[in-house]
């Protein structure tokens, strides 16, 4: 038999990000705030965590939609540059690329305003059963963004995962209060590992409490389920193991697609076969490096820089 094409085939939501570096307020109604710069770059969970990977040397592969415009345009050739395979990348004459402003404010969380578009028309149809035995890794992100990437389709894509032995990979997008346990319920129990926030973790479960929202997926089928926690470090609920992990120091620029980069680098982990333990720490340490920098994808290590940092920083993982 073949070795598979490539490492990981991420699908899910490709987005424009439209980022400003940090202003010192929230302009009022009809007032003029100056930034030092605006920056227009790759954005989506699909295509950070593609670029991410490829940026580790992984061969990495998308599967999404994008509009006939320029913003599609720019997306595409840009994974294309990073080393991102983009033949599974679909074009839609009807609506224009997602696109997310990124507003970053001293000192402030980030606030986004979104735009779907191009993304809704992802069923999960086009991902075929030939494009998911063709990697080692099948990784959905975005979901629950939209209704239209059904149950049943991920069900489907990762059923045809689990018979193929490609360890699948679920992130969720969840932008209001909503019942999201109808579209996880049937996916969860197909899904190797789960990597929702916290603040994802507590719409969907309504706990606040990071292990109890991970106690409640793992109740609800999920393999091994790991929840980011931003500043507080991340913890990992498996069948064998409880596991919270510190993070690494860092003075934050931009914290857009540092919640991705912990993806990519948690999947690096597991291509590399290493323990959850050190799996935590490859997705905290690429999380570090991302917030470096302005954009999702700008600050993100090398492998050589990814393997000498965690070598050279200590990051404690306890078991719980």
């Amino acid at each position: 038999m073949s070795s598979p094409r490539y490492d990981c085939l991420c699908a899910g939501i490709i987005v424009a990000d439209h980022v400003c570096k940090a202003i010192d307020h929230m302009p009022r109604p009809g007032e003029l705030v100056l930034t030092d710069e605006m920056s227009l770059t790759i954005g989506g969970c699909a295509s950070n965590v593609a670029a991410d990977l490829a940026r580790l040397d992984r061969r990495a592969a998308i599967a999404g939609i994008v509009g006939q415009d320029v913003f599609g345009q720019y997306v595409e050739e840009s994974l294309a540059t990073s080393g991102v395979h983009c033949e599974y990348i679909m074009k839609s004459d009807t609506l224009p690329t997602s696109g997310s402003f990124v507003i970053n404010v001293q000192g402030e969380d980030r606030r986004f305003i979104h735009s779907v578009a191009a993304n809704s028309l992802f069923t999960g149809e086009t991902v075929t059963e030939e494009q998911i035995r063709s990697c080692r890794i099948l990784y959905l992100g975005g979901y629950c963004l939209s209704e239209e990437l059904s149950p049943e389709n991920v069900a489907r894509m990762f059923e045809v995962a689990r018979e193929a032995g490609v360890i699948t990979v679920l992130d969720v997008v969840t932008p209001k209060a909503a019942d999201y346990w109808s579209m996880l319920k049937p996916v969860l129990p197909l899904s190797d590992y789960f990597l929702p926030n916290n603040d994802e973790g507590e719409l969907i479960t309504g706990e606040t409490d990071p292990l109890k929202q991970a106690e409640a997926f793992r109740e609800a089928g999920a393999n091994s389920v790991i929840i980011t926690c931003g500043g507080q470090g991340s913890l990992l609920l498996d069948a064998e193991r409880s596991l919270r992990s510190e993070i690494y120091p860092v003075d934050l620029v931009d914290g857009t697609g540092s919640g991705d980069a912990f993806v990519a680098g948690f999947i690096h982990g597991l291509l590399e076969e290493a323990s959850p333990e050190d799996c935590l720490r490859y997705g905290s340490a690429l999380g570090h490096s991302c917030v470096r920098a302005t954009g999702a994808t700008a600050g993100i290590f090398t492998r050589s820089e990814l393997n000498q940092f965690v070598s050279a920083h200590e990051l404690r993982v306890e078991t719980l």
